[in-house]
């Protein structure tokens, strides 16, 4: 008997290394903060007189929070959720993508699949050494001002995440 315990004993630190391995952990965007960073980086476009939709998706790509202004265009709600679904689904702002899938570039064929959109506007969120999501923006006049917006709406929440 003693010495079955003993083996037990022995076997309990592996044991909680198998357990450890088989599971992790994530960090998550709470949604005040998905909505804080939306509503800054709105405003940024309104300082502008640009009229656009803003959406903040989670590190899976699932929609947080979609803002439309007033006036923003009727397609950019879904264009803003794709920007920021494409920005975190390939872990690159939306600019840099629409760099590398030109047309004769080796990952051109991406720009077909569902939801790619390789325009800017679209960036990623991350804090502390974590991909937390990712915010896109879409209304403005050009890529480069909707992700002006965008960093925008992540620098409001820059200390938020830096845990």
């Amino acid at each position: 008997m003693r010495a079955f315990l003993i083996a037990v004993v022995l076997c309990l630190p592996a044991a909680s290394v198998v357990a450890s391995e088989a599971t992790f952990t994530t960090k998550s965007l709470m949604p005040e903060i998905a909505l804080k960073a939306a509503q800054a980086a709105l405003a940024q476009c309104r300082k502008q007189d640009f009229q656009v939709s803003v959406a903040v998706v989670d590190r899976a790509g699932v929609t947080q929070v979609v803002l439309r202004d007033r006036l923003g265009p009727p397609q950019s709600p879904d264009i803003a959720t794709n920007k920021a679904w494409t920005a975190i689904n390939f872990k690159i702002a939306t600019s840099a993508l629409a760099a590398e899938t030109q047309a004769g570039k080796p990952m051109s064929g991406i720009r077909n699949q569902p939801r790619m959109v390789a325009v800017g506007g679209g960036l990623v969120i991350e804090g502390a050494g974590n991909v937390l999501g990712a915010i896109g923006v879409s209304g403005a006049p050009g890529g480069e001002a909707d992700e002006a917006c965008a960093a925008a709406g992540i620098k409001a929440i820059r200390e938020d995440i830096e845990f």
